[in-house]
């Protein structure tokens, strides 16, 4: 295997294997920003941007925005935008979610996106997200407010981020000798009663009630009153691995999306040179709900930016939109690999092969937002870069899921492909991708990011 393509592929899971929570994810696009030098800036203050400047915004820590402002008013050359998201399906843990049940000690947990249940059971799994603290603990949170505050501080609170990085929970299946038909029938899981995973046993000599919060005030160091609220999630704790007999796979968690919010991470890193266009990357939380939130794609943060962006030095709101109607907005999201034990699920000319290059994806109904002249530029933009390109139209009596392409496309008016690169096993606890797939997508963000 190539040198570039393997160190694409451990670099990627590298990052995967850091980021359990959309969180995570937001913490480490936010360091590397920084160590490149971009400078954060934050939606209440007012903003001096320049020529050639550098930035980045984030949102509820689990969204960001980061662009790099072109020789040229976005009026006059547009945006360059490729977006994408952090999250991916999991278990959610709820309010109150510590019960005991029958000498157990339990967490309540909801379903969060279309994650395929099953692939949970007899899993080794942990607990990562973010904890709200009273801000008295502490007080130099408070002058660090122009910096990257190491806490971040919400109305008198701080946040702080948890990842336990070892096995603390376990979902185990029902026996076979008591479900003597699950081979047959499936393993039918209902999320109130099968989902709960065992945290420990019911220990009468110690408060098993408050066990949860006494180990996240352990691991944070502090004390369990200052602790207000969890925002909590479940994940595997096996890592992400190259695997196959030519090392021509990737196995592991979140590829949907991280694997995209990585290409185009890596490729505005890795584009130093000024544009005469703004390049743009949005990377949003809660895609898989529905987006419907403040830090989702049907929130207007990505279009305010735009629009902080292209009203600087007294310019009206008409620079917005003269600078929309010269953009192109990758939308970036996995793509379905035809699989080799259920072909028939695929069309018969739209079958995505794993490590043959990134996937336009395409929709009558729009529920991907590419059309014919979308779909020729991002064409353009593998053959300029020497990368093959496949095709995905999901068969005609399938329902198709959607990206953040349609709505982006809905509230900006801007011009949109989607694509992605193709995988297998989406929505499971570990997915299955192409390691030369990632520099694939990478070489083509690049290629898009060039200067001209």
């Amino acid at each position: 295997m190539k040198k570039k393509i393997l160190g694409r592929s451990k670099s990627l899971i590298e990052f995967i294997d850091k980021s359990p929570t959309p969180f995570h994810v937001v913490k480490s696009f936010t360091e590397e920003l920084q160590k490149a030098g971009y400078i954060e800036l934050y939606e209440q203050d007012k903003w001096d941007l320049f020529s050639g400047g550098k930035y980045f915004v984030t949102r509820n820590e689990s969204s960001l925005v980061a662009f790099n402002i072109g020789s040229k008013a976005p009026e006059e050359s547009g945006f360059k935008i490729i977006g994408a998201h952090t999250d991916s399906p999991n278990l959610r843990l709820k309010p109150n979610p510590v019960y005991l049940k029958n000498g157990y000690v339990q967490l309540g947990v909801e379903v969060y996106g279309g994650a395929l249940l099953t692939t949970w059971t007899d899993r080794d799994l942990s607990l990562a997200g973010r904890v709200i603290l009273k801000s008295s603990l502490t007080k130099k949170a408070s002058k660090e407010r122009h910096s990257r505050k190491k806490y971040p501080i919400y109305q008198g609170v701080i946040s702080r981020l948890i990842a336990f990085d070892r096995p603390l929970l376990r979902i185990p299946q029902l026996a076979i000798h008591l479900n003597r038909s699950v081979n047959e029938k499936g393993l039918v899981l209902n999320p109130q009663n099968h989902l709960p995973p065992i945290f420990a046993l019911v220990d009468t000599k110690t408060k098993s009630k408050t066990l949860l919060i006494d180990l996240v005030a352990k691991e944070l160091k502090c004390k369990t009153e200052d602790i207000i609220s969890l925002e909590m999630q479940l994940y595997d704790m096996q890592k992400g691995t190259l695997a196959g007999a030519n090392g021509e796979f990737i196995f592991a968690s979140r590829l949907d999306n991280l694997a995209s919010c990585h290409a185009a991470m890596t490729a505005m890193l890795e584009s130093p040179q000024q544009d005469l266009a703004t390049q743009v990357l949005v990377f949003y939380d809660n895609e898989e709900i529905g987006s419907d939130t403040a830090q989702g794609g049907s929130s207007p943060f990505l279009k305010d930016i735009l629009e902080r962006i292209s009203t600087t030095e007294k310019k009206t709101r008409e620079a917005l939109m003269r600078g929309i109607a010269r953009s192109l907005f990758i939308s970036a999201d996995m793509a379905h690999a035809v699989h080799p034990n259920y072909v028939e699920m695929h069309d018969g000319n739209h079958m995505p092969m794993i490590n043959a290059g990134p996937v336009i994806k395409s929709h009558s109904g729009q529920k991907y937002a590419t059309e014919g002249a979308s779909s020729s530029q991002f064409e353009q933009l593998c053959k300029k870069s020497k990368v093959p390109v496949q095709k995905f139209s999901i068969r005609s009596d399938l329902r198709c899921g959607s990206t953040i392409g349609p709505i982006t496309a809905t509230i900006l008016g801007i011009r949109t492909v989607d694509i992605g690169s193709p995988m297998l096993s989406m929505h499971s606890i570990r997915e299955m991708a192409g390691s030369e797939d990632q520099e694939n997508l990478i070489r083509v963000f690049k290629e898009f990011f060039k200067p001209g």
